[in-house]
Parts: structure tokens; sequence; C-alpha cells
């Protein structure tokens, strides 16, 4: 694919905030063509990662997504066997042997505007939203979801019944980043901008939210959520699901407790032999 120039593609979809007069209407969607195609590329990306490991969300691109719904009108369109009918603007991807994406037949998708990278391995059925990154090498196994905006590193597996949470508005909100090499185990859930560090390992059921915090019995701290500052996992940390006591009388007395998501060890040798194990399954 050409060179994409963002900075032009920016001042191209800057020119429709409000409300599009019908006789804009080709040039707005030619623009969002434009966007969804630099999508699938990587040239452009929803969120990227600064040189100091923080993540800058691209406003742009999620406004950019807006207007493509904006834009689009309900059409049905044709995938294989499959048959869908959503909005024109954003229709189903295409793959061909040379992508080098792997899509095992039995129900699965992916919206356009979605990178895929090479070496990905898709188990049915799994869903892959607009403005999307999946890195090399990932693995999206069943039932799995890669919500809008979502960034997923690379060599990264996510088992079954994985929920990475869309994060489209408001366009300033920092989407779910999943960061190289982490191990997201089944029936995880992972919502709300959530960063999960290099690394690291979320033991199946384990959720995330921005309202969720972490604790840590290996440095003694909790993590979580603080103004504009998402909740991060740090790198290499194993997470396992908890609970902690409600110290408040009615709740004490019958023992209820809340869920706690807990750190009980960074990832060692045995850790490696695991998930080691789990690439036997590409």
């Amino acid at each position: 694919m050409s060179q994409i120039d963002a900075g032009s593609l920016r001042a191209d979809l800057a020119r429709f905030p409000g409300e599009i007069r019908a006789e804009e209407r080709r040039e707005a969607r030619s623009a969002v063509a434009r966007l969804l195609r630099a999508l699938e590329s990587g040239q452009v990306r929803a969120a990227e990662p600064r040189p100091d490991g923080t993540w800058e969300v691209q406003r742009w691109v999620k406004e950019g997504i807006l207007l493509g719904f904006r834009l689009g009108r309900s059409t049905q369109s044709e995938a294989g066997i499959f048959s869908f009918v959503d909005k024109d603007t954003f229709p189903p991807r295409q793959f061909r042997p040379d992508d080098g994406v792997r899509i095992v037949p039995g129900g699965s998708a992916v919206r356009s505007g979605a990178y895929v990278g090479r070496g990905v391995v898709c188990m049915p059925p799994m869903y892959v939203n607009v403005g999307a990154y999946v890195g090399d090498d990932t693995m999206i196994d069943s039932h799995a979801l890669v919500g809008s905006c979502a960034q997923v590193g690379r060599r990264v597996r996510l088992s079954a019944g994985a929920q990475l949470g869309g994060v489209l508005e408001p366009a300033t909100a920092l989407p779910v980043i999943i960061e190289d090499d982490v191990l997201v185990g089944g029936n995880c859930g992972v919502f709300e901008g959530t960063i999960v560090r290099a690394g690291a390992v979320l033991a199946p059921g384990t959720m995330l939210s921005a309202g969720t915090p972490v604790f840590d019995l290996v440095r003694d701290r909790v993590y979580r959520r603080s103004g504009d500052r998402p909740l991060e996992i740090p790198a290499g940390a194993v997470v396992v699901p908890g609970t902690r006591p409600v110290a408040s009388a009615p709740a004490s007395a019958p023992g209820i407790a809340l869920y706690a998501p807990v750190i009980v060890k960074y990832r060692d040798e045995k850790t490696e032999t695991a998930v080691r194990l789990e690439g036997l399954l590409r």
C-alpha cells in the first residue's frame, strides 16, 4: 500500500465536524475510506506508544471513525457463506493468503478499519472491531473479542472467551492496551482503557476495569485508576482472581467479600514453560 500522508488525511477529516451537507457526502466518505485503509495498513493507529512508554490517544482517528458511522447507511453485505447488515462504510474485511493471517472457518469476522498483523491466528468464532490493532503472531481464540480501538501487541494470546472492551467514545478516552507477549486467560475481561504491560499473565476469569483495585502481594502495592491515569498492570505480573473482605458491619457478619484481582508473582521459569506450551497450538 502507498504511504499515507497522515497530516493531509487528518485535515480532510477535520472538514466535517458537524452536519454534513448532501454535496459534501462524497468527499467525506472518501476521507473515511482513506482512514480505514490507513488503519488496516497500520500506518495510523487509534492510540500510539510514546518513547517513554506512555500511550497517546489519536483523537482525530477516533473522530474519523465516528464520522463513518454518521455517514453510513445500513446495507447487506456478503463474506463467504455469511450475510451481514451493517453500515455500508464499515464492510467486513477480506483476507488473502499473502496477507499472512490465518482465519479458521466457523463464523469469525474482522471489521474494516482494523489492523491484523502477519502470523495472527483467528479461531472461530471471534471478532475484531474497527480501529483495533492486533500485532504480529498473536492468537485470538474462540469467542474472543477485540473491541473498537483496542491495541494488542505482538505474540499475545487471547484465550477462549477473552473480552477486550471497545472504547470509541469519548474520542479522548484511552482504549484498552495489551502490550507484547501478554497471556490473557480464558474468560478474562479488560475494559475502560486499562493497560496491561508487556509479558503480564492474566489467569482465567480475571476482570480488570477502571474501578478495579489490583492488589500486588509481591511489591505490597495497590494499583488503581487515578484521575486521567489509567489502571496499569505492571510488566511481567501474574494476576489471578481473588477476594477482599467488606469491613462494614452488615457485610462482615455473614463474611461477604468483593472481587479483587491479585498479583501473586512475576514471571519466572515455571511461567515461561506454561507460556511456551501455549505456542504449540499455533
